[in-house]
C-alpha cells in the first residue's frame, strides 16, 4: 500500500459508536475487542478511544471470522498468523529483488537462469585441450 494511503488509512477519526455502526457490532462488543487485544484504537488526550479505517476493516475481519464460528482466541491467533505471512511475503520479495539485483551486477549480459554443464567450459581431464 502506498505510503499516503497507509497514513491516511491509519488516521483514527472514528469515535466507538460510528466505529461499531460500521463494523456491525455494538460499541459493547468493540470494548470486549480492546480487552483481548484484538482491536488498538488510538486514545485522544481526553482518553477517548478514536478508531480508523484501518481498525475498521480488522473489526470487519473479525466479525467475518465470528460469523464463521471462531472463537476469540482463534481470531486472535488467526489475525497473527495473517499477520507473519504477510510480513513472510514482504522479505521474500525483497530477497527476490536483491537477488536480481546481485544477478544482474554479478552476470552482467548473461541470462538469468541459463544452466551451462561444466564439462563444456572446462572439458573432461581425458580429452585433450585445444
Amino acid at each position: 500500500m502506498p505510503e499516503a494511503e497507509q497514513a491516511i488509512d491509519e488516521r483514527a477519526v472514528f469515535i466507538i459508536s460510528v466505529a461499531a455502526e460500521l463494523a456491525g457490532v455494538h460499541p459493547q462488543t468493540l470494548r470486549i475487542y480492546e480487552r483481548k487485544g484484538l482491536v488498538r484504537p488510538k486514545r485522544t488526550s481526553g482518553n477517548t478511544r478514536r478508531y480508523s479505517q484501518a481498525d475498521i476493516d480488522r473489526l470487519l475481519a473479525i466479525q467475518e471470522l465470528t460469523d464463521q464460528g471462531v472463537n476469540l482466541a482463534g481470531v486472535k491467533r488467526i489475525i497473527e498468523l495473517r499477520a507473519q505471512l504477510a510480513a513472510a511475503h514482504r522479505e521474500a520479495a525483497d530477497l527476490r529483488a536483491q537477488l536480481a539485483h546481485r544477478r544482474a551486477i554479478a552476470m552482467p549480459g548473461r541470462r538469468s537462469g541459463e544452466i551451462v554443464p561444466l564439462r563444456t567450459m572446462l572439458g573432461a581431464p581425458w580429452e585433450a585441450r585445444p
